[in-house]
């Protein structure tokens, strides 16, 4: 069955020029794009997406480059679109992600990760709703 997710090219590979390779790389996972837009978040925008790290030592920090520069948020859809998606991801440490996933060719450390994806349905939905209208999903 078909499930969506959802993503953010983050500032930093936007900054490194690997936005096409990234999109690529999602692509040929067999994801299809159903929705993604240029934007630069405000912090105070950065701050609304990603409240439920408020009381986090990293909040500031995490804002702060969210709201750095351009961003790519998507819509992904696929069967078991979110599990595969964490995995085509790998993990949030790019020295520990596995060959082959977006952290470990792209990401330079925790912090600057290249990219976001969903963990969740309920998170899903909100960060879907948070970015695109109804009418701009098909």
């Amino acid at each position: 069955m078909s499930q969506r997710t959802f993503s953010i090219i983050k500032p930093d590979a936007v900054r490194k020029g690997d936005t096409a390779a990234i999109l690529a790389k999602i692509s040929d996972a067999g994801f299809k794009l159903l929705a993604i837009k240029k934007i630069v978040l405000t912090k105070q925008q950065a701050e609304g997406f990603y409240y439920v790290h408020a009381e986090r030592g990293f909040f500031g920090e995490l804002t702060d480059f969210m709201s750095s520069g351009v961003i790519y948020p998507m819509v992904l859809e696929k069967d078991n679109a979110i599990a595969d998606f964490r995995k085509l991801m790998g993990a949030t440490n790019p020295a520990q992600a596995e060959e082959g996933t977006i952290r470990k060719q792209f990401a330079s450390s925790i912090g600057e990760n290249a990219i976001h994806g969903s963990d969740a349905e309920d998170t899903t939905a909100f960060e879907i709703g948070y970015f695109f209208a109804g009418y701009e999903l098909k």
